[in-house]
């Protein structure tokens, strides 16, 4: 397991026991207390936090965002597994502009698969594609989603 897949893990699990208290506790001191507590010399702890306190402080946003692209799914229905990793994806594909929208959605999907139940990943990935095909029709392109040019030969 890579140590940015192993970093959403620990975030994806740091937000679900945020969600579980209903935004009771901390989320911040969450992530802090998963990775002290799983892996201590870990070199991705920068990466985690800033999904975490990404996801919780555009909030609103991101459920608004997956309420509009899931309508048949109030978000109180969706578990709360696929509830957030679904922040997580559309925290990634809106606002994190380093991690290209492809990446985004794969580790998604993988999360799904890892913690979610039987469909979680098909879900995951219907939601999280139609809010990236939508940024795509209105010409949001992230500069990670741009082709890299080839690098030239060495004479």
């Amino acid at each position: 397991m890579s140590n940015r897949h192993l970093a959403r893990a620990l975030a994806m699990q740091s937000l679900y026991e945020w969600d579980f208290y209903s935004g009771l506790r901390d989320a911040h001191q969450l992530i802090e207390r998963n990775i002290l507590e799983f892996v201590k010399d870990f070199d991705e702890t920068e990466f985690a936090t800033t999904i975490v306190d990404g996801v919780v402080k555009n909030q609103t946003n991101i459920d608004a965002t997956i309420v509009k692209f899931a309508p048949d799914w109030p978000l109180a229905k969706i578990t709360t597994v696929d509830r957030n990793v679904l922040r997580i994806g559309t925290f990634e594909l809106l606002f994190n502009h380093d991690i290209p929208s492809k990446v985004a959605i794969n580790e998604a999907i993988e999360l799904a698969k890892t913690f979610g139940g039987e469909s979680s990943g098909k879900f995951v990935n219907g939601v999280l594609g139609a809010i990236y095909r939508d940024q795509i029709a209105q010409g949001v392109t992230k500069e990670s989603d741009k082709p890299r040019e080839p690098k030239k030969p060495n004479p």
